[in-house]
């Protein structure tokens, strides 16, 4: 199965994982900048930053047949300096005409202050400027629901926002709603520690209009598993899979008899969906 890891923090990652996700079938990925596990003393280390994904990392990955593609930006966990984050967004428009940048992100909020939602805004305005898509970060558990209204409250605001470019990312079954009844894309990430588990993405995919999902490992240093975003998908199929035929073997069954009441021939071999059931339950214990 071919597949695109919309969401992948490869700068923290060896060589081998790259190895992994083509054998998974990964033909590309997506690295959003985001915090490295400690703050950064200067924007020089931003500078730099910004070079690995955007020179480095393509090199690595295209090793391998992938390709690489990353979103800048300072992160809001090193956004609530507005000083210093203003000289780190400096930076940015130096490289954004690079063919692999895709635009603005993750940007978003973390504790939710004052600072951290002005730079938000600003990273933003610098995305309509240059009509860039926007990836955004929501904050982690108990702040997540809080956060994400005061993101889509500040995202309001902006009347020139084409919501279909903006993607809001780390969503959980009591912010998706929020999310796609917006009108932006929503973004599940497989990280059962803190965000949500694979059977949880399944869930909100079945329930809520697909096309607005995607689903995303947010592999870092601290997420191990690169492989489940291609294990969700083949979960997906699996049951995609058994209730198209459960819905084939109930609508094959009604026609078994042809309209004089004879049995087709053709039909003999049909089963109910019952059956069905019974077969399926009893072939997935072996």
């Amino acid at each position: 199965m071919k597949y695109i890891e919309p969401h992948a923090h490869m700068v923290s990652r060896t060589t081998d994982d790259y190895e992994k996700l083509a054998l998974a079938g990964c033909e590309a990925l997506c690295e959003p900048a985001f915090w490295a596990g400690f703050d950064r003393s200067s924007a020089d280390g931003f500078y730099d930053y910004f070079r690995q994904l955007t020179e480095y990392e393509p090199k690595r990955a295209a090793k391998y047949g992938i390709k690489h593609y990353s979103w800048l930006c300072i992160n809001p966990k090193e956004a609530d300096d507005p000083g210093f984050a203003r000289e780190v967004m400096s930076l940015i428009p130096e490289f954004l005409d690079r063919p692999t940048v895709l635009g603005i992100g993750e940007i978003g909020l973390n504790k939710n202050t004052r600072n951290e939602l002005a730079i938000f805004e600003e990273h933003v305005q610098l995305a309509l400027d240059r009509d860039l898509p926007i990836l955004i970060h929501t904050p982690h558990l108990e702040d997540k629901l809080k956060g994400t209204r005061l993101i889509l409250d500040s995202l309001a605001s902006f009347s020139k926002l084409d919501r279909g470019k903006v993607i809001i990312d780390h969503v959980e079954e009591h912010t998706i709603s929020h999310v796609l009844d917006a009108g932006y894309w929503a973004g599940m990430t497989l990280y059962p520690e803190s965000k949500c588990t694979p059977n949880r993405a399944i869930d909100m995919l079945e329930m809520l209009p697909t096309p607005w999902g995607l689903v995303r490992s947010g592999v870092a240093p601290d997420h191990p598993k690169i492989k489940s975003v291609s294990r969700t998908f083949e979960k997906i199929l699996a049951c995609r899979i058994r209730s198209s035929i459960s819905t084939l073997c109930d609508r094959a069954q009604r026609f078994k008899y042809n309209s004089i009441g004879k049995k087709s021939r053709y039909l003999r071999r049909v089963i109910s969906r019952r059956n069905f059931h019974d077969i399926d339950s009893h072939n997935r214990k072996f």
